[in-house]
């Protein structure tokens, strides 16, 4: 029997934004062929930690200044005026399970330092850019990574994207196996993932 959501670890997560031209471009880390996520494309981010934590303070609070914490940590930038995205609640098949908060952030000035140990590779890209190198199998993405990528990419530029943001759009994943492949649900649609490139479809 899965843990009920109230109990689960708790993680943020910081998707940093950049002036382009045209548009904008957010930073993508790839992490280590081992451990959580290996290999795949993600936004800076991690766990909760005690030292996260202050009395009174609601879960979201602690989840920024997790992102915050971990941003440093992996890419080496100190990221403030984070602006809520999304909560992802994972799917009861999930082999472990974490509620993570999503957030958004402008880049600071300073270049990103990434972590050895904790990061492969880095790349800034436009959401379009790293959407197609999934669908071209270049690139591995987790569903809320490409979930975030594709509502992203609508946007015109860092104002835009931050001015749209502000409530975490809540994101309860249901998992579809069928003879289609697999398919990821939410209240806000489907995503297609049987085969590339992957379709969401909105209700």
């Amino acid at each position: 029997m899965s843990a009920p959501e109230s109990s689960l670890p708790v993680a943020g997560t910081v998707v940093v934004l950049r002036a382009a031209d045209p548009g904008f471009e957010l930073l993508l880390m790839r992490r280590p062929d081992r451990g959580s996520f290996a290999g795949a494309w993600v936004f800076p981010g991690g766990k909760v930690e005690p030292g996260d934590v202050r009395d009174g303070d609601d879960e979201a609070e602690d989840a920024r200044r997790a992102a915050i914490r971990e941003t440093r940590e992996e890419v080496g930038l100190a990221v403030d005026d984070l602006v809520p995205l999304s909560q992802w609640q994972p799917p009861v098949e999930a082999p472990t399970r974490i509620r993570t908060w999503f957030f958004l952030a402008e880049a600071p000035d300073e270049e990103p330092s990434p972590s050895a140990e904790e990061v492969a590779e880095i790349a800034w890209v436009r959401p379009a850019e790293a959407l197609a190198r999934h669908a071209a199998g270049e690139w591995t993405l987790y569903p809320p990574t490409w979930i975030t990528l594709h509502q992203l990419s609508v946007f015109d530029d860092v104002s835009a994207a931050v001015a749209a943001s502000g409530v975490a759009q809540l994101f309860r994943t249901r998992v579809l196996d069928s003879d289609a492949g697999r398919a990821f649900t939410w209240d806000q649609g489907r995503l297609e993932a049987g085969a590339l490139p992957w379709r969401f479809i909105e209700t």
